[in-house]
């Protein structure tokens, strides 16, 4: 008998268009052959152009879910994105506090790429205290960098990174697609040491779910037995390719290609 993959959880909001959130979570997993599992935190009603509405599922369901999963399948790594509000990101805290320590990769998804809020203002702090200690690695992008940090988005990357580091289990990667120029710079600090990501900006309308895609890559590959830094790097790769395979859906920010090969010119994936 095969052995069984690792087992990653995503705990986040349902993208009805497909392209972020649970959906794009769940196929990243797919891509990178693991066992995804889901907790579903709100269903939003949503495609390429606008967030229509949002449900909330209540913190105690969330927490059902998260106890279901671990207490008979078991997980190996964790990512989390949306969670809305404070209550909900507190049920999260409190239910992976009381597991085994795995790897989390916390997304600290904030705003949509259509403008839509996702995450309440009064849910940041909670969201800095009770989820960053936790986390062995935040993704934020430049904006939720600066808001976590209460700092400036004018602020240099790399000192956003050390400033939001001591608030982590962790490391930080300040992601740098918010950034100007032609070239992307992400940015990994991990223990004390900074590293970059440079990649060709991408002049494409195929963004919607990129946040939620990389930090998904990352915790599939984690659960895997990666170091951090190897983790990151091959998870950008897969996103980049992912963003160079996308295909025209929808009239605003369309997907990525999350079935491109995990690894680079593998064919099987």
């Amino acid at each position: 008998m095969d052995a069984a993959p690792p087992r990653v959880l995503t705990i986040a909001g349902s993208d009805s268009g497909g392209g972020a959130g649970i959906q794009a979570d769940l196929k990243t997993f797919a891509a990178h052959r693991v066992f995804g599992m889901s907790v579903i935190t709100s269903v939003t009603a949503q495609n390429t152009v606008e967030v229509r509405a949002v449900h909330r599922v209540p913190p105690s369901m969330v927490r059902a879910q998260i106890e279901a999963v671990f207490d008979d399948i078991g997980v190996d790594a964790v990512k989390i994105g949306m969670l809305g509000d404070a209550e909900t990101v507190t049920v999260v805290a409190d239910a992976l506090g009381e597991r085994e320590a795995v790897p989390i990769v916390l997304d600290p998804v904030m705003v949509a790429k259509s403008g839509d809020r996702l995450l309440t203002t009064e849910a940041v702090d909670t969201l800095r205290q009770r989820l960053l200690p936790l986390a062995t690695l935040v993704t934020p992008n430049l904006p939720e960098a600066a808001t976590l940090a209460g700092r400036p988005q004018t602020m240099e990357t790399e000192e956003l990174a050390r400033l939001l580091a001591p608030d982590t289990h962790g490391a930080v990667l300040v992601k740098g697609g918010h950034g100007l120029g032609e070239e992307v710079v992400d940015l990994l600090f991990c223990d004390g040491e900074v590293k970059r990501f440079r990649h060709r900006r991408r002049r494409t309308r195929a963004t919607h779910g990129t946040g939620c895609t990389l930090s998904a890559a990352i915790a599939a590959r984690l659960a895997g037995g990666e170091a951090m830094p190897r983790a990151v790097e091959r998870a950008i790769d897969y996103l980049q390719r992912a963003l160079a395979a996308a295909y025209p859906l929808g009239a605003g920010y369309g997907p990525v290609d999350h079935m491109v090969p995990a690894e680079a010119g593998n064919v099987d994936g």
